[in-house]
């Protein structure tokens, strides 16, 4: 009996032991398969499958102008494989000619016969990653989900259309293109440049991971996403499209006309500081001219006539003359060995400073040379008053540093106040002759320049850029008073009077400077080149846009009211004009008006507008979201039948409440026009997939 139990014991340890053992065996073939990638215990290492996380790259946010119109955006491509592999026979023997015949439909470069040709080969090679078209848009992708064995998904139809390329487009080509500027990332480090590198912490968003296997010998997407990634915000700009277009619309044809090496034109905001409009053109190689290069940040060059203003300004503010002095313009004014002249040989004779200022004589040079020339370095300490001499310190990079002579210098000579009086051995961008211009139409304050106003992810706002004022006050008011005078009186009937116009009145100052011709230096008459510029602000009594024009080395003509000026004067028409601020209601004091058109939208907020304007509204004023339609006792809503994952009907709606709900659905919005939406690139009522693309007209 002993024996028997020791028997059954012995074996009952056995049984024991040799399932501890096989668990064991488990457990660590299992930790294999997980270090290794193998999916069969019994695979040596040299024959595992390899994994490993790739990124994914998120869409980047769009930069807006002022308006929410793109200016950039991000479209998505996709490259489409198939996985003939997991296609059961079955399935594949049905589908195999409505699918060939689908993509012979879509991609006619190969017809169905070749198609199936072509798959059966693949498919009889087993291959896992076939490859069926590269770079399609989501509206193909959606119609490939649709074909027959496609439509049965990645894992039962083999269709692989998880990698998403992502290329940056901008829909108004040249327009902006070097203020929007690019990132490029490099090995070492990574380029940034203009808006779009100023902000891309913000555009660039988070990264994704997924999962890619080793197929071929190249790594394809097969795993899931471990990481989802987080879109970049959208940054909104400070810039106008419709200001834009006639900026860059108008240098260009005076480039086109005089002839130049390069042009540029800012408008700002005078209260603001914000940037509504720069343009940057330069000649190309066949001689057209386009946007390669950002001179109105990144060029430094001598401001000529256009300095006179601050020479002024610092002579008023030291009481050193006052602008109803009487000086004598003789047109020749000599400094030790060097003279310059007027463009007027004869000279005006005995006149006043502010005529002086309006018919930009250079008499101006011998008044700055009278009474500075033994304490230069309180005439150089106003230029640093008025934030003349240091960067504007803007978001985007690339901005040259002013240079000014100052005594003790090398370039320093006994002549040198004088030649910086009248905007020589003084370099300045256009950007920063155009802030200081700025601060005198705007009563002395000094803004900075700013070419964004807010960050947004979705429809929140989560950065907001208020003004920023680099100097309350640059000078005292009644020197701000003089020079507005003097600024106004150069249109009225200086050098700038035939930029006059009818409907409103233009301020600012003429500039014409001879500039170095490359190697020739300033060159022999007739082979002289010069730069002319305009720089102001409108309207003259209450501003509104302070704008510069500068043109270099123009052919045609060489003086700035008639090659800068123009360009400005034409800005300003075309603003004034399509601004509301300028224009008088055409019902004003009439008392009665026709009910109006109104954009259909979200109820709750029509309905308390039209309240507000004593307009009647009928039908369902209770629901968020409405149509309307005129009628003649007043604006009846009806019911817009909002549902989850369909697109939504959007027309006739503005463009804010159309992104609300079309980014309700899952939709990244592309719009081009202003007023209301008239087509959407997506049918109402069509299955909304998240992260497609849908494309809004308005007018």
């Amino acid at each position: 009996m002993d024996k028997n139990n020791k028997h059954i014991v012995l074996r009952t340890y056995l049984i024991y032991f040799g399932f501890v053992a096989i668990m064991l065996t488990v457990i660590v073939k299992s930790f294999m398969i997980y270090k290794d990638g193998r999916t069969n215990l019994f695979v040596s290492s040299s024959e595992k499958i390899e994994f490993k996380t790739a990124e994914i790259i998120p869409r980047r946010g769009e930069i807006l102008d002022a308006n929410l119109s793109p200016l950039v955006t991000s479209v998505s491509f996709y490259d489409i494989y198939m996985d003939t592999k997991v296609v059961k026979e079955d399935v594949w023997r049905e589908g195999i000619e409505g699918l060939t015949q689908g993509l012979a439909q879509i991609f006619p470069e190969r017809t169905a016969r070749e198609w199936r040709e072509y798959l059966s080969r693949e498919r009889a090679r087993n291959n896992q990653y076939c490859r069926i078209q590269r770079r399609v848009t989501n509206d193909t992708r959606k119609k490939l989900r649709a074909l027959p064995i496609f439509k049965l998904g990645k894992y039962k139809g083999g269709i692989i259309d998880q990698e998403e390329i992502i290329i940056r487009q901008k829909p108004h080509e040249d327009l902006l293109k070097r203020t929007l500027g690019y990132v490029r990332y490099r090995e070492d480090d990574t380029l940034e440049v203009g808006i779009e590198g100023a902000f891309n912490e913000y555009l660039q968003g988070q990264n994704g991971e997924i999962i890619q296997q080793k197929i071929s010998n190249s790594w394809k997407t097969t795993g899931p996403i471990t990481k989802e990634t987080q879109d970049g915000a959208d940054v909104v700009t400070t810039i106008d499209k419709d200001i834009q277009e006639v900026a860059h619309t108008e240098l260009l044809r005076q480039l086109q006309t005089k002839g130049g090496k390069y042009g540029c034109a800012i408008v700002m905001d005078v209260k603001t500081g914000f940037i509504k409009a720069m343009v940057n053109l330069e000649e190309n190689r066949d001689g057209g001219y386009s946007e390669s290069y950002n001179h109105a940040i990144g060029t430094i060059e001598v401001p000529g006539s256009t300095f006179k203003l601050a020479s002024l300004m610092a002579a008023l503010e030291d009481e050193k003359i006052k602008l109803t002095d009487t000086v004598n313009a003789v047109g020749r004014y000599q400094y030790y060995d060097r003279a310059l002249n007027d463009d007027n040989k004869w000279g005006y004779g005995k006149i006043t400073i502010q005529r002086a200022f309006e018919k930009s004589s250079n008499v101006i040079s011998k008044i700055i040379f009278d009474n500075y020339r033994n304490e230069p370095e309180q005439f150089i300490s106003r230029l640093d008053q008025f934030g003349l001499t240091q960067p504007l310190g803007i978001d985007i990079a690339g901005e040259k540093a002013p240079m000014i002579n100052r005594p003790g210098t090398p370039q320093w000579w006994g002549g040198s106040i004088a030649w910086m009086s009248i905007g020589y051995e003084v370099q300045q961008t256009p950007l920063q002759t155009l802030a200081f211009y700025n601060a005198v139409a705007n009563n002395g304050k000094f803004m900075k320049p700013q070419f964004v106003s807010e960050i947004r992810q979705g429809t929140e706002v989560i950065k907001h850029y208020e003004p920023v004022v680099l100097k309350e006050k640059i000078c005292s008011q009644p020197t701000i008073d003089a020079l507005q005078k003097c600024l106004a009186g150069v249109v009225e009937h200086g050098t700038g009077r035939a930029l006059r116009k009818s409907f409103f009145k233009l301020a600012g100052k003429t500039g014409t400077a001879q500039i170095a011709n490359r190697n020739k230096g300033y060159g022999e008459i007739g082979d002289q080149k010069y730069i002319a510029s305009f720089c102001g602000y409108f309207p003259a009594e209450n501003p509104v846009y302070s704008c510069i024009v500068v043109v270099s080395a123009p052919t045609n003509d060489i003086y700035g009211a008639s090659v800068s000026g123009t360009v400005f004067a034409e800005i300003a028409d075309k603003v004034y004009s399509t601004s509301l601020q300028y224009q008088e209601a055409i019902n004003q004091g009439s008392g009665t008006f026709d009910t109006p058109i109104t954009k259909s939208g979200n109820g709750y907020e029509l309905k308390q507008v039209l309240d507000q304007l004593h307009i009647r509204t009928n039908g369902s004023t209770s629901q968020e979201w409405v149509r309307t339609f005129q009628q003649t006792n007043g604006v009846e809503f009806r019911n817009a039948e909002i549902q989850k994952s369909l697109v939504p009907k959007v027309l006739g709606m503005g463009l804010k409440d159309a992104v609300i709900l079309l980014e309700q659905a899952g939709l990244k919005v592309r719009a081009k026009g202003v007023g209301r939406v008239v087509t959407q690139s997506l049918a109402p009522g069509s299955a909304a997939v998240v992260g497609g693309i849908i494309e809004l007209e308005l007018k």
